[in-house]
């Protein structure tokens, strides 16, 4: 395809960028009325998410993983710990910095919202794809990590 005169990028790569990000923040809204999530931030949510697949992690960790400020980590650590769904406990190794962590509650939460949202969507796969489009999902999805992870 020819590339788009303004910006220099392929028309395909224009493309591909609005339909996944149309599709993601679809998905994402749809996802978030099955879990009661909602009631989170998608800073939050993502926060909670890390935290239960990397585990502790101290708030500047947690802001340059995330791509925010420290300053808004701070505002969405201290949010989450009103909601009981994470602690701040003393790092052993630096007794300066406070790791952060997920509560039991947190931990709970995590997974139920996960479950239910995994299930849907995997229901709703089997339902509306045949098994060749979703082997498809599955390696633009691998392409759609590697392109958020750079």
């Amino acid at each position: 395809m020819p590339e788009s005169s303004s910006e220099g990028v392929s028309e395909s790569a224009v493309r591909a960028a609005s339909d996944a990000w149309v599709a993601v923040s679809r998905l994402r809204r749809r996802l978030k009325e099955l879990t009661g999530e909602g009631d989170l931030t998608p800073a939050q949510a993502s926060v909670l998410a890390r935290l239960d697949k990397d585990g502790a992690a101290s708030a500047s960790e947690l802001a340059a993983a995330e791509r925010v400020r420290p300053q808004s980590m701070a505002t969405i650590v201290a949010a989450l710990g009103r909601a009981e769904l994470v602690d701040r406990h003393p790092d052993p190794d630096d007794g300066r910095r406070q790791l952060v962590t997920l509560t039991e509650l947190g931990r709970e939460r995590r997974a139920g919202s996960r479950q239910a949202r995994q299930a849907w969507l995997a229901r709703t796969l089997q339902e509306r794809c045949t098994e060749e489009q979703r082997l498809v999902i599955i390696d633009a999805m691998a392409l759609l990590d590697d392109v958020a992870q750079s």
